[in-house]
């Protein structure tokens, strides 16, 4: 499997970003509502895309309750991506490290067809592909295949990652999952990861209220 590393200058620019600001992140998580997170049984379950990374050493999976159907929250998660709709999250702090991001309050029609392979940034710099996609259920980012910011393959270091979005009946409402699996390369790669794993806590926790939000707007 492809691993996720920047070359040279890139890997110390985006690293020093990173942990300022998870430093911030770290204390906004604090200040705000708490996320009722996924509960033990979908902790433990499997969900789509878990086979991309086969042997994570950290896994964190995050979920939230929408009042909603899922037809709703779908399309919510079909236009993410830096260059599209965003993350629905922390915007100002994203784009304290340089990631230029806005967030969009309302369906873009242009954006509901992802496809299988497609790119979605997370950063100018930094670009997954869509490695599992069941339209209307889930929609799994991998690092397999991720490129930079002038299209090409990004160099090998560091650790492999995986990022899936479940949407599932409950009832009447959604329960709208995330799941992320990394696997570290080496002392360093572990570190990446915890560092990781800390920032987006904070981060998807903020995403998921986005999306709880626009949902209960439309």
């Amino acid at each position: 499997m492809q691993h996720v590393g920047r070359r040279g200058g890139h890997a110390a620019t985006v690293g020093l970003a990173a942990t300022a600001v998870g430093l911030v992140i770290l204390v906004a998580s604090r200040v705000g509502p708490r996320l009722r997170g996924a509960t033990p049984t979908e902790r433990a379950g499997p969900l789509p895309g878990d086979e991309l990374v086969s042997a994570p050493t950290l896994v964190a999976t995050h979920a939230i309750t929408i009042d909603a159907p899922p037809a709703t929250v779908w399309p919510w998660i079909a236009q993410i991506g830096q260059e599209r709709a965003g993350f629905y999250s922390l915007a100002w702090v994203e784009n304290l490290a340089g990631c230029r991001i806005v967030n969009a309050d309302r369906i873009h029609p242009e954006w509901q067809s992802p496809a299988l392979g497609d790119v979605v940034r997370l950063h100018p710099e930094i670009g997954l592909r869509i490695a599992v996609l069941q339209p209307g259920h889930s929609l799994v980012l991998s690092s397999q295949g991720a490129i930079d910011a002038r299209g090409e393959q990004m160099a090998g270091q560091g650790f492999d990652f995986s990022w899936a979005f479940v949407v599932r009946a409950d009832g009447e409402e959604t329960r709208l999952l995330t799941r992320e699996r990394y696997a570290a390369a080496g002392p360093a790669g572990a570190l990446s990861t915890r560092l990781g794993a800390s920032i987006s806590t904070a981060m998807t926790a903020a995403m998921l209220r986005g999306v709880r939000t626009r949902c209960a707007g439309r």
